[in-house]
């Protein structure tokens, strides 16, 4: 396939499937709970817990009450006693949204924190790096499932793809039908993809990816090849790639 033809597909394909009927219980989505409630806190909740099979993510988001984020620390505690998805026992699950609660009482917004360190060089890596510093300065609770969800802070050359901090991004930076766009401050041209095992693979089958490891450097390949599409917006094409390898309709 050709890059002109690989590039009217995905103009097709974005196109096609930006509209809110693409995401529901049918078809679902962690973007379909962040949705509901249009609130970067609770957006975060959804992208951070997005690994494993979507239908049981969604129904352990279903499970949460995101009014806890403005609950004390207590009434967190005896909340979420229960609570446990995959690598995420109870503790690390209350120690999230009582570090997202601090975060919303002290500093406000994540908005706040990102855009100053994104905006020296404009580099969400940059932005990135304050945010999670930010997640492991305002509580001290450490445990391996509390660290896989929050990801390490990453260093100045990236190996991991941050799959699940591109995603969140993507919902706060793009506004469409998909999308959220919560934020205002973040050029769309400078999103990365959030690079998952559909996206990577389709990525690899379309010439859009030569590496063959799954890491950052092939997302920054695939951003870069999805630059030359759309570089005002090269991240639009993230969920329509996601689909179509999800639904094996190119592999």
């Amino acid at each position: 396939m050709t890059f002109e033809a690989i590039a009217k597909l995905l103009n097709e394909e974005a196109t096609k499937r930006n509209h809110a009927e693409e995401i529901s219980l049918n078809r679902p989505d962690p973007l379909l709970i962040a949705s509901r409630h249009n609130d970067e806190f609770i957006a975060l909740i959804c992208a951070l817990f997005a690994y494993g099979n979507v239908p049981a993510i969604i129904q352990f988001l279903e499970s949460l009450d995101f009014s806890l984020l403005d609950a004390d620390e207590s009434m967190i505690e005896q909340a979420l006693a229960h609570h446990y998805y995959r690598f995420q026992n109870a503790k690390d699950i209350q120690a999230l949204f009582t570090t997202l609660g601090r975060v919303k009482h002290d500093v406000g917004s994540f908005e706040s924190v990102f855009l100053p360190a994104y905006q020296k060089k404009s580099n969400v890596m940059d932005g990135l790096r304050a945010l999670i510093a930010l997640l492991y300065d305002i509580n001290p609770y450490r445990s391996r499932g509390y660290q896989f969800l929050l990801g390490t802070i990453p260093p100045i050359t990236p190996v991991s793809p941050y799959k699940r901090w591109h995603m969140y991004l993507r919902w706060m930076v793009r506004k469409d039908h998909l999308d959220l766009g919560l934020w205002s401050g973040v050029d769309t041209k400078d999103l990365l993809v959030p690079l998952d095992t559909h996206t990577f693979a389709l990525g690899k089958k379309l010439g859009l990816i030569q590496r063959k490891s799954y890491d950052f450097k092939a997302v920054l390949e695939l951003s870069r090849a999805l630059q030359k599409i759309d570089p005002s917006d090269p991240v639009k094409y993230d969920f329509a790639l996601y689909r179509l390898g999800q639904e094996k309709i190119l592999l």
